[in-house]
């Protein structure tokens, strides 16, 4: 009978103890309400955790006014204001016809704004929409609240979308692994999960680990570091090369068209810098036009600007060699001292028309935004950018090989005398081929507006670059060009890492002199008789 009498006496207490935590959670969203009320940061954090352990149907509008500073609160009760500028009861969702007289607005600091920040998300668990779900596991994963374990484990039950349901475990595990009350095997279990996940994340939550874990916990969260550590720096090289094919197709497309002048005329054009930034500025003009009288066509603002930066940096191009340069052939330093003054001059020119300060160019919407591909970040503009320096180097190539003035240009870089002997006007195409470089230096300019400031010095921070490429590839060269603007770009990348940025663009600069040592012609070196003479 004393068994009997005992299980008997422990089956009251269960009873009595569920009864009151089914009461305790029934007058919860009162309790939350009068502690909003009570208006220290203490009652307000208390409140939040109180909304969401009710399950309330409001609870996620209350928590998101209060996160939106749109929660008041008093002696009149609890309101919330509406995005539209009325007022309900937060209590009962009635609205209000004015403004209770003794209510204020709930004020929150860091604490109240975690607690929020993690009620968020287990508010969001629960609901239908799956990439809300999956945002909000995200967030409990970041809070690892170990209020919000229940929500999740039932959240785990009822998904149905793999990507959430990853996510969920995700967070139970963030949370599993710094309680100190859970058992090895799911701490476990929990670590493997997050080396699985494999970022950086991961690897802080793994380090959360409390110290009284058993060695067998800690040689597997050891392994785990380890792994995800190891992970992490092949996704940060492939990161840095990816970083280094944007850098190599930003320099060719500021060199490629340098490549074609330098070949075919041997001049050092110094003002080549100078039609870039003219590209980048006709972007501007373009887009400031289609925002004042056209604003619907602004998605094809680039489009719009690219045949006009064209237009604008040849036409500059063809006036310099007209004007200046035709009349300094086979004098290269009075051409570079010339071309050097006409680039001072259009950056006065430039800089006394749109003033000294950076231009802002808008961003398509097709060229915002990023994605992920496994661990690297790849930005929309970059991508595009290096899709249209291939398309330019391609229609160049187009240009050289298949049209009638692509193979006078090839006859005359050979040997200028025969072509001339030949009929073909020499003048002409210099001013052609001059017209033609700066041109493409205009539709580089157009891209550089979407990665750099628009402003009288653009130029500046690409012609050395430029001529490093055009030099290290072969003068002339548009293969040499395109290898050697991807072997700086990958090459300054991988050293930045380690070297810094002046430091490793130093040692690049020290390795083409000692190349152009051995190979003085570069990479590439062109063949003709005038040439190897």
């Amino acid at each position: 009978m004393s068994f009997l009498h005992r299980l008997l006496h422990a089956g009251v207490i269960l009873v009595a103890l569920v009864a009151a935590s089914v009461a305790s959670f029934a007058q919860s969203p009162d309790e939350a309400f009068k502690r909003f009320a009570a208006g220290t940061y203490s009652d307000t954090a208390r409140a939040v955790e109180l909304l969401v352990a009710s399950a309330n149907p409001r609870a996620a509008l209350v928590v998101e006014a209060l996160n939106d500073g749109r929660l008041l609160a008093g002696a009149g009760g609890v309101v919330v204001k509406t995005p539209e500028g009325g007022f309900v009861d937060a209590a009962t969702g009635a609205a209000l016809a004015a403004l209770p007289a003794e209510v204020k607005p709930v004020r929150l600091n860091n604490a109240v704004r975690r607690a929020v920040q993690a009620a968020l998300g287990g508010l969001g668990l629960l609901d239908p929409d799956p990439e809300r779900r999956l945002a909000a596991a995200e967030a409990v994963f970041k809070s690892r609240d170990a209020g919000l374990l229940p929500i999740v484990e039932s959240a785990i039950a009822k998904e149905t979308d793999a990507r959430a349901r990853a996510a969920l475990r995700q967070a139970q595990a963030a949370i599993l692994i710094a309680r100190p009350d859970v058992q090895p095997l799911d701490r476990l279990a929990a670590i493997e999960v997050l080396r699985d996940r494999g970022d950086q994340d991961a690897l802080a939550t793994l380090r959360a680990l409390p110290p009284d874990a058993t060695p067998a916990l800690r040689e597997a969260q050891a392994k785990a570091i380890a792994g995800i550590e190891g992970r992490l720096k092949l996704w940060a090289v492939a990161q840095n090369l990816w970083y280094g094919l944007s850098l190599g197709s930003v320099l060719l497309l500021a060199a490629i068209g340098l490549a074609i002048t330098f070949g075919v005329m041997g001049v050092i054009n110094m003002a080549h810098g100078e039609m870039v930034m003219l590209g980048a500025y006709t972007t501007f003009v373009v887009q400031e036009l289609i925002r004042t009288h056209a604003p619907w066509l602004f998605d094809w603002s680039l489009a719009i600007a690219l045949p006009a930066a064209f237009i604008v940096a040849g036409a500059v191009g063809i006036a310099i060699e007209r004007g200046v340069i035709r009349f300094l052939y086979g004098r290269p330093l009075e051409t570079l001292l010339a071309t050097w003054g006409i680039s001072l001059i259009l950056q006065q020119a430039v800089r006394t028309a749109f003033g000294p300060t950076n231009r802002e160019v808008g961003a398509p919407s097709f060229m915002s935004g990023a994605f992920e591909l496994g661990g690297l970040a790849i930005t929309y503009n970059r991508l595009w950018i290096i899709v249209f320096a291939a398309l330019v180097f391609a229609a160049l190539l187009a240009i050289l090989k298949l049209t009638p003035m692509g193979l006078q240009m090839r006859a005359v870089t050979q040997n200028r005398r025969m072509a001339s002997a030949m009929g073909i006007r020499t003048g002409r195409i210099d001013a052609l081929t001059f017209g033609l470089g700066s041109g493409v230096a205009g539709l580089a300019g157009v891209a550089l507006s979407q990665i750099d400031n628009v402003s009288p010095n653009l130029g500046q921070s690409y012609i050395i670059d430029s001529f490093m490429v055009v030099v290290f590839g072969g003068v002339g060269n548009l293969w040499g060009t395109l290898v050697g603007a991807m072997t700086l770009g990958v090459a300054n990348k991988l050293l930045e890492p380690y070297a810094g940025a002046v430091l490793g663009k130093i040692a690049l600069l020290v390795c083409i002199i000692l190349f152009i040592q051995k190979r003085p012609r570069g990479l590439f070196a062109l063949k003709g008789r005038a040439v190897e003479a």
